[in-house]
């Protein structure tokens, strides 16, 4: 036997699973005259995790419902990527971009809005597959009392309309509608703002069975941190047309390091009258600038409590960058936001 030491090769690190979904530097600029645009969304990037849950929020105008129809491509972007599953949807046209939306769906904000009046509630969710010349006859209502059984109501009520529905009731034929192509990623656009609190409960708690059981990933988007907390894994706050800050969803709650996110968290109220009496709420002053012409520099320092004006903070844009593991925020002074806010 050879005297050379033999040694085992290390074993090489597994690969890190690419995300399902990467937003690369999106822009969404609107024309609004001649020389103008509205900013709606000026250079967003992220990464969603297959099986994940991402929730948005920020106040109405941040761009948030923008940037989840910038996602699914029901409107182009102006700059910027989206990848899905290794394929840039952004690049797509035509038939190409159609196949791939069947991967790629979104539940809409106003359950009464959002459905044809004029159609059956059975037509509305088999539009997808009548679309896609999936299924037909007897298999395409089969499929669809499939639909209404898995959302929770009654697979007899396909003949049925829309104004014969409640709203909660609305969203989950909107929810039904949603699974029809079997998806991957679906974006929920403020699903339950819409709704009275117990039923925004239910339609949570549906959201969550259905991600297990159908092995999806989520978009959620919303206008109050307290929604988004239970059902996503990581959440991001945007604030006109940027994302300023992004955190594991329990750590956010925890410790925030960006002025605006604590003071969106200061605006839930507390069901308990002494704990709320000595609370303090985050004031912001003046109104959401506009997305016409955002400030220069952190486009929130014309609100921020915590901001050197004149100074960095109105003549440089913080990066999104990390604060603690996993924790980015785009903020000058975040340290202060602990101690100060």
């Amino acid at each position: 036997m050879s005297s050379a030491t033999m040694t085992a090769e290390a074993p090489l690190p597994a690969p890190a699973e690419e995300p399902l979904l990467r937003v690369v530097d999106v822009v969404k600029h609107f024309p609004a005259g001649v020389g103008a645009s509205v900013k709606a969304v000026d250079g967003v990037s992220f990464d969603v995790q297959r099986g994940e849950t991402v929730g948005l929020v920020g106040e109405s105008g941040c761009g948030k419902s923008t940037l989840g129809r910038l996602v699914t491509q029901l409107i182009p972007v102006t700059s910027g990527n989206v990848i899905f599953d290794g394929v840039d949807i952004t690049r797509l046209g035509g038939e190409r971009l159609r196949q791939q939306r069947k991967q790629l769906q979104i539940i809409f904000q106003d359950p009464y809005a959002s459905l044809d009046p004029r159609m059956t509630i059975g037509d509305v969710i088999a539009e997808p597959l009548v679309n896609f010349d999936m299924l037909h006859g007897k298999e395409k209502d089969t499929r669809v009392q499939e639909l209404l059984r898995v959302v929770g109501l009654n697979p007899y009520f396909n003949n049925r309309y829309p104004h014969e529905f409640s709203g909660g009731q609305r969203q989950r034929i909107g929810i039904a509608r949603a699974l029809a192509l079997n998806p991957r990623l679906i974006v929920c656009d403020e699903p339950v703002s819409a709704l009275d609190v117990s039923i925004q409960a239910q339609i949570i708690n549906l959201l969550e069975d259905l991600q297990k059981e159908f092995h999806l990933t989520y978009i959620f988007i919303a206008h109050d941190l307290s929604v988004v907390r239970h059902i996503s894994d990581r959440v991001m706050v945007m604030y006109l047309g940027k994302v300023v800050e992004v955190s594991p969803s329990e750590q956010l709650y925890l410790s925030q390091e960006h002025p605006y996110t604590k003071a969106l968290l200061s605006a839930i109220p507390v069901p308990d009258p002494r704990v709320e009496s000595q609370r303090r709420l985050v004031e912001l002053s003046g109104e959401i600038p506009s997305a016409l012409h955002p400030p220069s520099g952190c486009r929130f320092h014309t609100r921020c409590p915590i901001a050197q004006v004149p100074g960095i903070c109105a003549d440089e844009e913080p990066p999104l960058e990390e604060k603690a593991p996993g924790h980015l925020a785009a903020c000058h002074f975040s340290e202060k936001v602990r101690t100060e806010v």
